[in-house]
């Protein structure tokens, strides 16, 4: 098992209930195809180093997991189709 962080950046303009549903619907990806979600850190609204969709800040999202190889490439197709992410990175955590 390897150990990967997942950035996710979403849309300024979500609600409360819309950030948590999303964040969730991250999470069931990364279980779906076996992996284990061991942390999510929410950094809450910061304002962006360049404007994204005419929107100068983010809700910032790093989800900490462990998973095989696989998994990572599966979760980012996934969460490439989602509306709310304005932006999305994954990467290997070295040990």
């Amino acid at each position: 098992m390897n150990k990967y962080e997942l950035a996710v950046i979403l849309n300024v303009n979500l609600e409360e209930e819309a950030r948590t549903a999303t964040i969730e619907k991250v999470k069931g990806y990364i279980t779906r195809f076996g992996g284990t979600v061991t942390e999510v850190d929410d950094w809450g609204k910061k304002r962006l180093a360049y404007e994204i969709q005419k929107s100068k800040e983010a809700f910032y999202y790093f989800i900490k997991f462990e998973s095989n190889s696989e998994c990572p490439n599966e979760v980012e197709a996934r969460v490439r189709l989602m509306e709310n992410v304005v932006r999305y990175l994954v990467v290997k955590q070295e040990a």
